[in-house]
């Protein structure tokens, strides 16, 4: 008998999930509904993180636990994966909570600079999880996504014993899940902008006063050179609690000896001095050191140098070659990753974008190469592209693009392409996708492979764009809009094009005319940007690094499934 016979008249038998996907089964069943932007959102109960937290017994396990806590709107992941590799090389047992992920959820909890392994993350899941199922009630329900992968970090690192827990706050400060912590060792704001301001505020000032959220009465905290608007309410608020504020001073390269940062870009010298004085502050603060390296800043411990020059983070100014046209042809197909979604963000991605295209960011003179070993660990892509290769063909950037419907691309496009053209890159054409994971699903089930997407969001981009870039072309921009030969096959099928500009109904699909696109041009070399959300560059990972999608979670999309204490994009 046929399966098909075997199968008629019966319901349709699901295929049956591995413990993993079970698992994100249930972390998706924690997704609600509502847009992050709902205005009955702010504060989202904030108390009940309290509840939770007696329900899983952490209260003396979190105040025992020695935690760096930091916020902002831009550099606080990068100050989280510095302060980490720092302190891991001075021989810590660490802990490390970071939001978004970007391929898989257990990317969010590293225990000793690795994602925890999927064993232990199914047993530390499932206790948590049981527990609050057993006691939810009306009055105290299960918490939300983002709450409980927060207790979730906490649950872990207690269990784990780690030394030094570092968190990275999701989304503000007041009000985020990770600000239950209530005697942190030091605090840190990385730099401010406008971000989230559907949330935090519509001034920089609010802003600042979200993030202010995390001071502790008596606990020292470190921030960045600010606009004044955004230090002056720091300074108030530091003063209301007695806390001790100071500016960490960028990092001078010079006390690397020739080495460089782990993570590229100018901006990261302003993260590592954070982190530095951050780390200086823990071991100070903890008995460990006697030296305040703050003072020493001339010098720095081999400890230091080592942990700032081999920090790994994910989608932050990460170059990766397509792995399907690369195994046909050398370089032909690079992307340029960055999760930029600000206005200052833009700024500087366009800049590390435009040097890196024109081979000035090479990744060599790194602590590996002079010390013989690698310990990056799996998400670090140590990828050095030849510029020599590279520079035999004619170049062409694209821009892959999409950012969540709360942000106002008004603001985001111009900055990107003006300082893009202010180093001589122009885009030939600007490529528009809905996000992967658009459904309120964790797991794989949420394939949007033969569903209809609505793109109404992604053609607003598209009209911004070619008003923007007619625009520029107006002034003088050379055009180049007709460097390739368009194509008709099914690689474009779906696609709405306009001069500069097409959008995708997904993104395997605006990947494949890429694709085809080179195949067809075998003279040039793609270079492809892609930003304006973490959430795309996860998914864009998870396509060129060509990973088995039936085994790995896709991450959430807030723009459509979180409320706003969820999510850390």
């Amino acid at each position: 008998m046929s399966q098909g016979e075997a199968g008629e008249g019966k319901d349709e038998i699901k295929p049956t999930l591995s413990p993993y996907e079970e698992a994100m089964e249930a972390l998706s069943s924690l997704i609600t509904k509502r847009s992050r932007a709902d205005k009955s959102n702010k504060g989202d109960k904030y108390e009940l993180l309290f509840d939770y937290i007696k329900i899983l017994e952490l209260e003396e396990p979190i105040k025992q636990m020695k935690i760096i806590h930091v916020a902002g709107t831009k550099g606080k992941g990068s100050t989280c994966a510095f302060t980490e590799s720092i302190l891991r090389n001075c021989g810590f047992h660490t802990g490390l909570f970071t939001s978004p992920h970007l391929i898989d959820v257990r990317e969010r909890f590293r225990l000793d600079g690795t994602d925890i392994c999927e064993e232990k993350f199914l047993a530390y899941f499932w206790w948590c999880f049981d527990r609050f199922k057993e006691r939810a009630t009306d009055e105290v329900p299960m918490p939300t996504y983002f709450r409980f992968l927060a207790l979730l970090a906490f649950k872990i690192f207690a269990a784990e014993q780690v030394d030094v827990a570092i968190l990275e706050v999701g989304l503000g400060g007041k009000y985020d899940a990770t600000n239950v912590v209530e005697n942190p060792v030091v605090c840190g704001i990385a730099s401010l902008g406008y971000d989230h301001m559907e949330i935090l505020g519509n001034t920089l000032g609010q802003i600042a006063g979200e993030k202010a959220g995390i001071f502790k009465r008596g606990v020292p905290a470190f921030t960045v050179p600010q606009p004044d608007e955004a230090m002056l309410v720091l300074e108030e608020k530091a003063s209301e609690l007695d806390v001790h504020l100071e500016v960490a001073a960028p990092l001078d390269a010079s006390v690397l000896s020739g080495l460089h940062l782990g993570l590229e870009g100018e901006h990261q010298y302003i993260n590592a001095g954070l982190a530095i004085a951050l780390c200086s502050t823990w071991l100070q603060r903890t008995g460990h050191v006697e030296i305040n390296y703050l003072k020493e800043m001339t010098h720095l411990p081999e400890q230091f140098v080592k942990g700032l020059a081999t920090a790994a983070l994910q989608g932050r100014a990460q170059i990766v070659p397509d792995q399907l046209i690369e195994s046909e042809s050398l370089g032909d197909l690079v992307f340029y990753l960055d999760g930029a979604h600000s206005p200052e963000s833009m700024d500087v991605c366009a800049k590390w974008f435009s040097l890196a295209i024109k081979g000035d960011y090479k990744q060599h003179n790194s602590y590996e190469s002079n010390h013989g070993h690698n310990e990056l660990g799996p998400s670090h892509d140590s990828v050095e592209i030849s510029h020599h290769e590279a520079s035999k063909k004619s170049s062409t950037q694209f821009l892959l693009f999409n950012c969540m419907s709360v942000r106002d691309p008004e603001l985001l496009l111009p900055r990107l392409v003006r300082a893009c053209a202010s180093h001589g890159v122009h885009f030939q054409k600007a490529l528009f996708v809905p996000n992967v994971s658009v459904y309120y699903k964790v797991g794989t089930s949420a394939s949007t492979a033969d569903t209809q997407v609505d793109l109404s969001w992604q053609l607003t981009l598209q009209r911004i764009w070619e008003n923007l870039v007619r625009g520029e072309k107006g002034n003088d921009v050379k055009n180049t809009d007709h460097t390739y030969e368009e194509v008709t096959d099914d690689s474009e099928k779906g696609a709405q094009s306009c001069e500069n500009s097409k959008v995708f109904p997904s993104l395997p699909v605006a990947i494949n005319w890429l694709r085809d696109t080179v195949r067809k041009n075998r003279s040039g070399h793609s270079q492809v940007l892609v930003t304006g959300s973490l959430h795309l560059v996860g998914d864009v990972l998870r396509l060129v690094k060509n990973i088995n999608l039936s085994v790995i979670p896709a991450p959430v999309d807030p723009q459509l499934s979180c409320s706003w204490s969820e999510v850390g994009d």
